[in-house]
């Protein structure tokens, strides 16, 4: 710099450029830390999250006297919310529609017991599952009991429409015989057979034991179950990895400290088995093996 007819005074001007040069590298740390706090506290808001369940998949989500929901997914997302120190507002809609609705943001994200599957792990994000599931039938009371595949020949099966237990049957109709009948709710698969409109049913094992026990001398488990090693989980859109990740975070710690084991035995009437989803808490966010799995290690930060 120039300060004068044959001044010049270089340390000065090194020290100014070198000072404006760590000013700018600070803005520039500061708006990318700024940014990060924002994303990290976005959980933070005070306005409730919305989850989706199916009303009438009882016992984890039905009406209850007085209005609104009651099961065991209620309670869940109930400790859930309290875990991320913010509310979630159930919204009880059809499966069917209810990742459509998330999908079009209505939703912050499905709380309903989803089966967690490749197909769905392709499109969407899953925390790690919560509970094992296999699928089982139920027959009326009296009826010839279900042994193997081959029995459902010339059946007619009801189910949830648009569960996984809906595309099971429609996949597997054409091999072994029987005809699918899909019903808006697991309540009206369940009245089919009640009815006599159906000869079997096809739910998950603690939907259809429930639907059996509060219909003792109508309703009986088949011995024949599908056991393909799945487990339920809770559902976020694609680009929703950051929710994902911290309700992931929210069961790992509703398992070590038993309440998930306390709301199976409360909807259940089982204990929890060891090693079960129930009470295993699993590396990284999601299911391991699946599509959307994150195996990055993390700490627990439980309250």
């Amino acid at each position: 710099m120039h300060t004068g007819p044959g001044t010049y005074h270089p340390p000065r001007c090194k020290a100014l450029t070198k000072m404006n040069t760590m000013k700018r590298l600070s803005l520039k740390l500061a708006a990318a830390f700024g940014a990060t706090a924002l994303s990290l506290g976005a959980l933070a808001q005070t306005g409730p999250l919305k989850a989706g369940v199916d009303g009438t998949f009882a016992p984890h989500a039905m009406p209850k006297m007085g209005g609104g929901v009651e099961g065991f997914n209620v309670d869940l997302l109930t400790e859930i919310g309290k875990q991320l120190g913010r509310p979630v507002e159930i919204v009880a809609a059809q499966f069917s529609g209810l990742i459509p609705a998330m999908n079009a943001k209505s939703l912050d994200f499905v709380g309903a017991p989803t089966t967690v599957t490749p197909e769905r792990a392709a499109n969407l994000l899953f925390t790690e599952g919560y509970l094992n599931t296999y699928y089982q039938f139920v027959t009326a009371a009296g009826k010839a009991d279900l042994k193997a595949l081959e029995d459902l020949k010339g059946k007619t099966i009801s189910v949830n429409k648009g569960s996984a237990y809906d595309k099971w049957l429609i996949d597997n109709a054409p091999k072994y015989g029987f005809t699918v009948e899909a019903y808006p709710t697991n309540s009206d698969a369940v009245q089919a057979v009640l009815s006599g409109r159906a000869d079997a049913t096809l739910g998950g094992n603690t939907v259809s034991a429930y639907a059996a026990t509060k219909n003792p001398g109508k309703l009986q488990l088949s011995t024949l179950t599908v056991d393909q090693g799945l487990v339920w989980a809770a559902v976020f859109r694609k680009d929703d990895p950051t929710l994902r990740n911290a309700v992931d975070g929210a069961i790992e710690c509703l398992k070590q400290n038993g309440t998930i084991a306390k709301l199976h035995e409360k909807w259940f009437g089982t204990k929890a088995a060891a090693g079960s989803a129930a009470v295993t808490v699993f590396p990284g966010y999601g299911v391991p093996g699946m599509a959307g799995y994150d195996a990055a290690p993390h700490d627990m930060k439980c309250k």
